[in-house]
């Protein structure tokens, strides 16, 4: 089943209140995942004492792991149905009154993923080693830890959501852990640098659940599965192109210029999303947030 089709059928199965709840489970669930996947790539240091093999051997064993995992998720998702539907609620139709809204949702999303790729956990690993000589395996118990210790906070977003709103909560939970980003790179201090991680680690997944939910709140019922296509695939692909680039800037300068790139463009996407779709509210959600 397509992430598009499981976010419509997520939708259909529950109600209104519950939507950014049921996001928030999503994402806890992927993520810890996600973190238990950045722990086991300090095996890179640990495998060649272990089994005695190279570094580039244990790293090709890393990556035919992560193909034996897509190949069971595969037999997970073979009999699963995408078919199941709400009483009454009609099947997926293309894209028709919300086009204008998706559109400028998903170019406001390309930004965001575009400047997220700038900073990913490799990226991150690669930028202590290199400004601070921490060794892989250190950063990546960091990162671990960092990664678990947000997830549960994803489930703030819920209340924080339905008493300031979905925008507002993306916005105003996602700016600060960006300022960390752009604050980072002129730090010298391992345990400052350390702490803002944290900080940032701790605010910037909670406009995940929620944006989510704003997405499907904002338009009719048949048009999400292709709204939730529509603004998954170009953040996709704008993701994949800036760790090239990020990659590049680490390769000639221990300067942080990827996190700070990454950070500036991300708080433009938090400005201009917050000037763009304050007054865009779902129909379902608090008339009296501000």
């Amino acid at each position: 089943m397509c992430s598009a089709a499981r976010t419509k059928l997520a939708c259909a199965l529950c109600e209104p209140r519950d939507r950014t709840l049921l996001f928030a489970f999503y994402s806890v669930s992927g993520s810890l995942m996600g973190a238990l996947g950045t722990l086991l790539a300090s095996f890179t240091d640990f495998g060649p004492r272990w089994l005695g093999i190279s570094p580039l051997d244990t790293m090709r064993l890393l990556f035919l792991l992560y193909a034996g995992i897509g190949v069971i998720a595969a037999f997970v998702y073979r009999d699963v149905s995408d078919t199941h539907t709400a009483h009454g609620e009609k099947t997926s139709t293309p894209l028709g009154p919300s086009r204008a809204i998706v559109y400028r949702l998903t170019a406001l999303f390309s930004v965001d993923a575009f400047g997220g790729g700038f900073f990913r956990a490799d990226h991150s690993r690669a930028l202590l080693f290199q400004a601070f000589h921490l060794p892989v395996s250190v950063a990546s118990t960091i990162f671990f830890w960092t990664n678990l210790l947000c997830r549960g906070i994803l489930f703030v977003a819920v209340p924080v959501s339905r008493r300031f709103g979905l925008i507002n909560t993306m916005v105003f939970t996602h700016l600060p852990s960006n300022l960390c980003l752009v604050v980072i790179p002129f730090v010298s201090d391992i345990r400052v640098v350390i702490a803002l991680l944290i900080v940032r680690s701790l605010l910037s997944q909670m406009d995940v659940p929620t944006r989510t939910s704003y997405v499907m709140a904002v338009v009719t019922p048949p048009e999400r599965t292709a709204a939730a296509s529509v603004t998954s695939v170009p953040r996709s692909l704008a993701s994949a192109i800036s760790p090239i680039i990020a990659g590049y800037l680490i390769g000639i300068s221990s300067f942080g210029w990827p996190l700070l790139i990454g950070g500036i463009l991300k708080i433009g996407y938090d400005l201009t999303l917050l000037a763009m779709f304050r007054g865009t509210r779902p129909a379902d959600e608090n008339p009296s947030v501000g």
